[in-house]
């Protein structure tokens, strides 16, 4: 069974520069340890909002703590929207 998983949050527009960095290299360590390459999109009437999406992945476990890992290592949390956070929807194929 694959999995998909969809992780959303905001991003001042201030802190959007450093966000994109951190997350590229939080997705760059995540390919590497996981295989799962990741994809950044921003929403198309909220430039704040922003997800990340992870697709085809079969050891969620490992993608989960690669993902809570990296994201700590890489300070994501301090470049988000103050009370927000990272928030993560998985799905799976039919």
């Amino acid at each position: 069974m694959k999995l998909s998983y969809y992780i959303y949050y905001k991003v001042p527009r201030e802190n959007a520069a450093a966000a994109r960095a951190a997350v590229e290299k939080l997705q760059r360590d995540v390919a590497a340890a996981t295989g799962v390459r990741g994809r950044l999109l921003r929403r198309r009437d909220d430039e704040t909002t922003w997800m990340e999406i992870y697709e085809d992945v079969e050891d969620g476990a490992k993608l989960e703590a690669a993902l809570d890992e990296l994201a700590r290592r890489h300070g994501v949390a301090a470049l988000l929207s103050p009370g927000g956070g990272r928030r993560r929807e998985v799905f799976r194929e039919l």
